[in-house]
């Protein structure tokens, strides 16, 4: 992506924000900076949209709940795109904040689908190749059923 120099005059707290997030993420002022700026604009764009950190990395997510943006679009698509059936699988949250995550979706649907390909990419198979040590114990299983 093409970058363009900017001049921006921060003030001295908001300067001291931004150093300290520097320090967090271990990261240049450009980066943080393009980064909260992005994020900052996903959320004006898209009220009840908030970032978190986590595992895989900071992601969209609901405010207030902690579910993720591609985690509601993944369940819309699976059933068949149906926003009651969708909040019938949801029933904690609202018809709004349902709302809010299908419209992040539709703004910025390369961010999401590339997420909900990375999810459809893990299979129980691809999971215990990746981490063997959580492949059931078969042995011990067929102990249990034999002494039943």
């Amino acid at each position: 992506m093409a970058t363009k120099a900017r001049g921006i005059r921060l003030p001295g707290a908001l300067e001291a924000e931004i150093e300290r997030e520097m320090r967090l993420q271990g990261a240049g002022f450009t980066e943080v900076a393009v980064s909260l700026l992005r994020e900052a604009l996903r959320m004006r764009r898209v009220p009840g949209i908030v970032f978190m950190d986590g595992a895989t990395g900071r992601r969209a997510v609901v405010a207030g709940t902690g579910v993720d943006v591609w985690e509601i679009v993944g369940q819309y698509r699976e059933v068949g795109e149906d926003f009651e059936e969708l909040k019938a699988c949801y029933p904690w949250l609202t018809g709004v904040q349902l709302s809010s995550a299908l419209g992040y979706y539709e703004i910025y649907p390369e961010e999401i689908d590339a997420r909900l390909e990375k999810e459809e990419r893990w299979t129980p198979e691809s999971l215990w190749r990746e981490h063997p040590f959580m492949r059931p114990d078969r042995g011990n299983e067929a102990g249990r059923r034999e002494s039943s």
